[in-house]
């Protein structure tokens, strides 16, 4: 739903003949490829609610594109099907705007699966608005509170090391470490994908979240992030001892609980395997503890024998129920 100001906008002015918005997003983002790790993917934060359904689109095999200010949706979904067919970004957005009437209030960043960048702000966006592209990458931002917030992100999102959405949210950040939105924060998301063109249509995703409203959205995507990466820990671990890589497997699950240590899903699951593999002695304090900070969990591990997740062993039972 567009505030009244919004309507009344796209009802009296010309250029936006035909156009209908799904909403504003007013905000801050950032669109980036590291073909050296494979990865692309973009994040966006905003004083509007759930920007990341409408603002973000990537595809995996083919590109992103961020399209915020008074939104064209289309644009999203246009855009990855033209950089499919092989059309860069820059052309894309170029062919896309020449035939919008209300490209005056749009603001665009695309990038490709071989790192092509491109970005596009409309003269009519409100200020403080820009653009600025890198090497695979474009940030865009409008509404800003300074006029330095383009230029904060680009130089977070350049000089942060790691993997490609730590990058990425250090560049929202940085942006919010500016003064960011001006009416201030209420919604972030942040999505990752392989550059690689995968095999089936579900696969290829390597992060997607979203914080819909939250007093500190960037600040929450942040720990969601370290969340992300704690369950990551879990089914690396899953897949070390699927394939009989215990030590591994136990490294991968320790690594986890660590990261998690306020969770005790990390530590069960870490028990359970344990006692499946025969090392009750490293299994049971695991267990103890689990069932000490929540009680209810002593109700589960019989419900796995079916499952094959626990041997049925009465006797292993009656001691992980004692813990």
């Amino acid at each position: 739903m567009l505030p009244f100001f919004a309507l009344f906008l796209f009802q009296s002015n010309p250029l936006a003949e035909k156009v209908v918005p799904s909403q504003l997003a007013h905000t801050y983002s950032i669109v980036a490829c590291d073909p050296t790790t494979g990865e692309m993917g973009g994040a966006v934060q905003s004083h509007w609610f759930s920007v990341g359904s409408d603002v973000l689109w990537v595809e995996p095999g083919t590109g992103v594109v961020a399209t915020q200010s008074f939104i064209r949706v289309a644009y999203g979904p246009l855009g990855l099907a033209a950089m499919a067919r092989g059309e860069e970004p820059k052309a894309v957005i170029t062919r896309l705007t020449a035939e919008d009437k209300g490209r005056d209030v749009r603001q665009l960043g695309m990038v490709d699966a071989q790192g092509r960048a491109a970005g596009y702000t409309g003269n009519k966006c409100i200020d403080f608005a820009c653009n600025q592209k890198g090497a695979s990458f474009s940030v865009q931002a409008n509404i800003m509170l300074k006029d330095t917030v383009c230029a904060a992100m680009a130089r977070a999102y350049q000089e942060t090391k790691g993997p490609l959405a730590r990058r990425l949210l250090a560049a929202l950040e940085a942006a919010q470490a500016e003064g960011g939105d001006l009416r201030g924060r209420q919604s972030a998301a942040i999505k990752v994908v392989t550059t690689a063109k995968p095999a089936n249509p579900w696969e290829g995703r390597i992060l997607d979240l979203r914080v819909e409203d939250n007093p500190a959205p960037v600040v929450e995507l942040k720990r969601l992030m370290d969340v992300h990466d704690a369950y990551a820990f879990m089914n690396k671990g899953d897949l070390h001892i699927e394939n009989d890589r215990i030590e591994k497997g136990m490294a991968a699950y320790a690594r986890a609980v660590s990261m998690l240590p306020q969770q005790v899903e990390p530590i069960f699951w870490q028990a359970v395997t344990l006692a499946s593999i025969g090392r009750e002695k490293e299994a049971m304090p695991l267990f103890k503890q689990v069932f000490q900070r929540e009680p209810i969990w002593r109700k589960l591990p019989r419900r796995l024998v079916k499952a094959g997740l626990l041997p049925d062993d009465p006797e292993l039972l009656q001691k992980i129920e004692a813990q």
